[in-house]
């Protein structure tokens, strides 16, 4: 395991100080203080302008230096970046550890100037024994410190840590995830990484005791040998997920204009990811796919799938997405086709893996159920529950017996200890859609999975690509361990 690191009391402040805090709503001084107060900051918060007065009902000190308390273990810096470092002085005076630069229009611009004052900031810092967070981004989400970097993100901590270079992406993806059931021990944009880089960070969520996956949104990295070393050692211990942005030319170029980092060639990434064992995502929606599997689902190592719901070209479009990603579909058992036949004697040798929905119309049970009685055998691996919102049943008996069937099937096949996925398609929905019962109940019934903590994806192609990409992992750690 890697040591701890010593991020870990920096992420914890007692105390923070806002530099720049003001009255215009728009601005990142009104928008930060906004954040700690609405997620409930129970340290000290410090509000700090010339202009004094009052803001949100703190009082406004004129200088970080006029705050009466002998140290602020954390500022964020919402001054322009010419005002810096004035502002590290008083830090220095104030005992500061960490300063969280939300300042931005440094390195990033490629100007002489301004790579320069960054280059000049960093030194100061050093010598004050400041550590520098960013600049150019949001900073730190720790919901069981009451800290954010966003309006209305969860509250309740979870098991999910990661570092992002894009500070509206680190948002993007906890809002997102946490619509899937995810919760997050912290999430930390890092921006231009001018001190605080993705090699320290990655070591620190590897060490970290609250975490257990690891994702990532990565534009470069200052030294690559030293991230190989670390990412090879976190994989071996917990998930790490790596999305890489600047993969092609014109995104290396917003790379460069975006955090200043250089990105690198993907041929090289995509090497490097796969000897470590690391999880490669290419989007944000694909990240926040492998976050789920990885929360809700268990170590899997086998291939095998059975599939129930839809109707017959649904059925098999979802049996051909499973078996195009790697998996198998084993046949039904002569013995749980004995069983099957005291239920259903007219259908008994006719159904088939993946289960045709349409098949069960006008006979006691329906696919679900037979997928149930399956995860009480032993010939599969992963067990694959779809909900489709053609079914053509009325809204009584979908929300009576369609919904509280499907619920409880699939909470029994958890109970049952296998590995259940669901895959709820709910289209292209606006507000004129939601009017309609029928999309209302499928959202319902999502919202009831989702809270039983099972794992959801939208369509058969994202949830066999993540589930995949889970496989491979866990296969890759027990090779590993096979070795030492």
């Amino acid at each position: 395991m890697p040591e701890e690191s010593s991020l870990g009391p920096l992420f914890s402040p007692g105390s923070i100080a806002i530099v720049g805090a003001s009255l215009n709503p728009f601005s990142g001084g009104y928008q930060f203080t906004r954040f700690l107060i609405d997620h409930g900051f129970q340290g000290k918060l410090h509000l700090v302008n010339p202009a004094s007065g009052e803001i949100l009902g703190l009082k406004v000190y004129p200088r970080l230096t006029e705050i009466p308390e002998p140290s602020v273990d954390y500022v964020i810096s919402c001054i322009p970046a010419e005002s810096v470092l004035p502002l590290l002085d008083d830090c220095g005076k104030k005992n500061v550890k960490l300063v969280h630069l939300f300042t931005a229009r440094l390195k990033e611009t490629g100007r002489d100037r301004e790579t320069k004052l960054q280059s000049d900031i960093l030194e100061k810092a050093k010598k004050l024994g400041i550590r520098i967070l960013g600049p150019n981004c949001m900073g730190i989400y720790y919901p069981k410190f009451g800290l954010s970097f966003n309006h209305q993100l969860p509250r309740e901590s979870g098991s999910v840590g990661g570092f992002f270079q894009s500070g509206g992406g680190a948002a993007e993806f906890v809002r997102y995830a946490a619509l899937r059931g995810v919760r997050f021990s912290k999430v930390v944009s890092y921006g231009n990484a001018s001190d605080i880089d993705e090699v320290e960070l990655l070591d620190y969520f590897a060490s970290d005791s609250e975490t257990e996956i690891i994702a990532s949104y990565i534009e470069g990295v200052k030294d690559g040998r030293k991230f190989v070393e670390s990412l090879a050692l976190a994989a071996k211990e917990k998930p790490v997920i790596v999305l890489k942005g600047g993969r092609g030319r014109t995104g290396a170029k917003l790379a460069l204009s975006h955090t200043a980092s250089l990105a690198g060639s993907i041929n090289v990434w995509q090497a490097a990811l796969k000897q470590c064992g690391a999880t490669m995502v290419s989007s944000f929606q694909e990240l926040i796919d492998q976050v789920v599997a990885f929360t809700f689902l268990p170590p899997i190592t086998g291939r095998r799938v059975i599939v129930a719901g839809g109707g017959g070209g649904k059925s098999m479009v979802s049996a051909d997405v499973w078996e195009e990603e790697g998996f198998e579909l084993p046949e039904l058992t002569a013995e749980f086709r004995k069983k099957l036949k005291e239920k259903v004697p007219e259908l008994w040798d006719w159904v088939r893996n993946p289960i045709d929905a349409s098949l069960f119309q006008g006979t006691p049970m329906v696919d679900i159920n037979v997928l149930e009685w399956l995860s009480k055998e032993d010939g599969f691996d992963i067990w694959v529950a779809n909900l489709t919102q053609d079914d053509p049943l009325p809204e009584d008996i979908w929300e009576n017996v369609l919904a509280p069937n499907f619920l409880n099937s699939v909470a029994a096949i958890k109970k049952n200890g296998k590995s259940v996925v669901c895959v709820i398609e709910t289209g292209e929905i606006g507000p004129a859609e939601m009017k309609s019962w029928k999309w209302r109940a499928i959202a319902e019934t999502r919202r009831q999975i989702v809270n039983r903590g099972l794992a959801v994806f939208p369509s058969p192609e994202r949830a066999a690509r993540a589930i995949r990409k889970l496989v491979d992992y866990w296969t890759w750690r027990g090779s590993e361990s096979e070795l030492l």
